[in-house]
């Protein structure tokens, strides 16, 4: 079945072209300007950082432990615990072990009873051997017995400091001043110690802590031992803590195909405010340069042009050969300085008081893919040239375009309505 053309349809394609002759006519009357954009040279610095998260943990942390086996009886500290090195902190039971140093005692004397009389024996012998008045073998058989009660005595002097020594493990001293951070045991329990030490305390120095931060395998070529950093904790969210990088890990970790490198960051806590087990938002200054001449790095990318019809452009002067050592991709156009290497020196447009573009040799140092150092070649207040832009103006007197087809502002007919009754 077959449609024709409505008059309403008529009415739209009518609309639609008039539309699109106004919107032809509006560009036919827009003209571009374009004008140059410059970056003075100012004192300032460079830098650039690394972001990582870890975990806080003490520099300094003891796991204090038992060498003996017993039962727990007196516990003098528990948690958060302020502790001094030497101070008593638990006390395992010691009726067993009192016992088995009274019998390392009565076993040391009854040793040195048997050696001293092997010994007096053997003296004894030895005289009268000397005179031929006792045979080989009853000497022989004097001065054995006589070493073996030696031995034997020596054997119960080392039981007993081993008894006397099991003994004093049974009071359990701090090993550190700090803090507890965990305790283990409870009064009563009995502790085992076999082939590993049984950790009764855990004790930390939160004077000193440390940032275990996990650092991205991109980031780690640029983190050095030295380089100050800054982190974050969520429990102090308005407070900022500084500190050192003391160690950079070359044990990778990897994990969802994502490789990283713990790196290590002290920080001084006089306020006990961080805690082990905090997460850190770690802020690591790889580049920290100050009080140098800087300028966008994207002044070492300009390139002059000439603009048909453009008005109150600098004149660029003739492109200079190359000096020495400074690539050059193409006619007016400068290396980026992030991925050359080598030589450091570069060229950049300067404008200069009569409206000119002078390109000027200069020597950069460190950036950080926004600004540059300038070590020489330029003076501060040197404007140099940036980029072009273009601005898109209207040839009436504003650069607003207008609608005829949109309704005016409100107030527009009450104006008309006033001035005709005027």
């Amino acid at each position: 079945m077959k449609r024709g053309i409505s008059l309403s349809d008529t009415r739209i394609v009518f609309v639609a072209g008039m539309s699109l002759l106004l919107l032809a006519v509006v560009s036919c009357s827009k003209k571009e300007k374009v004008s140059l954009q410059t970056a003075t040279v100012a004192k300032g610095e460079i830098t650039e950082s690394v972001t990582a998260t870890g975990t806080l943990e003490c520099i300094t942390q003891v796991d204090v432990g038992t060498q003996v086996t017993g039962i727990v009886a007196k516990l003098f500290a528990d948690y958060n615990s302020m502790v001094t090195e030497g101070q008593l902190i638990a006390e395992i039971d010691k009726t067993t072990l009192e016992a088995d140093l009274q019998s390392a005692d009565a076993q040391l004397e009854s040793s040195r009873l048997e050696y001293e009389y092997a010994k007096k024996n053997y003296e004894r012998d030895e005289a009268l051997h000397g005179k031929q008045l006792i045979s080989d073998y009853e000497y022989e058989t004097s001065m054995r017995d006589y070493l073996v009660a030696k031995a034997d005595y020596e054997r119960m002097q080392a039981n007993r400091v081993s008894a006397a020594r099991n003994l004093s493990y049974a009071e359990i001293t701090s090993p550190m001043d700090g803090i507890v951070i965990s305790r283990e045991v409870e009064i009563g329990q009995t502790v085992v110690s076999n082939m590993e030490v049984a950790n009764l305390f855990t004790i930390g120095d939160l004077d000193k802590m440390q940032v275990v931060a996990d650092v991205d395998e991109a980031d780690i070529g640029s983190v050095k031992v030295g380089q100050k950093a800054q982190f974050t904790v969520d429990a102090y969210p308005d407070d900022i803590f500084y500190g050192d990088v003391t160690q950079v890990r070359i044990s990778p970790t990897t994990d969802s195909n994502v490789t990283t490198y713990e790196v290590l960051i002290s920080a001084s806590n006089p306020e006990h405010k961080l805690i082990p087990g905090l997460t850190a938002n770690v802020t690591i200054k790889v580049v920290e340069i100050k009080d140098v001449m800087t300028l966008p790095v994207k002044v070492l990318r300009f390139s002059p042009m000439q603009f048909e019809g453009a008005e109150g452009l600098p004149v660029a002067e003739s492109m200079p050969e190359p000096p020495a050592g400074v690539e050059s991709a193409g006619k007016g156009e400068i290396p980026d300085p992030t991925i050359s290497t080598g030589d450091n020196r570069r060229l950049v447009w300067v404008l200069s008081n009569d409206n000119r573009l002078v390109p000027t040799e200069v020597v950069i140092g460190a950036d950080n893919g926004i600004n540059v150092e300038i070590a020489s070649g330029l003076n501060v207040g040197d404007r140099v040239a940036l980029q072009y832009t273009t601005e898109v103006l209207d040839d009436g007197a504003s650069d607003r375009e207008s609608n005829p087809f949109m309704p005016g502002p409100p107030d527009r007919d009450k104006k008309k309505k006033e001035n005709k009754e005027n």
